[in-house]
């Protein structure tokens, strides 16, 4: 997910669509937290580790 935020933050900036560069920081933001909450020991969706 973060990686995925941060391809769609390249595609807004480059090609300057507004709506691809608010959809990326939405998409890099929810996937930091999910990335800390689940580095912090706490079960993410159900679920403890994903593999």
């Amino acid at each position: 997910m973060i990686i995925f935020g941060l391809i769609l933050l390249l595609i807004g900036f480059v090609t300057g669509i507004a709506i691809v560069w608010t959809i990326g920081m939405i998409v890099l933001v929810v996937g930091l937290v999910l990335w800390l909450l689940g580095a912090m020991g706490h079960a993410v969706g159900g679920r403890r580790h994903y593999y």
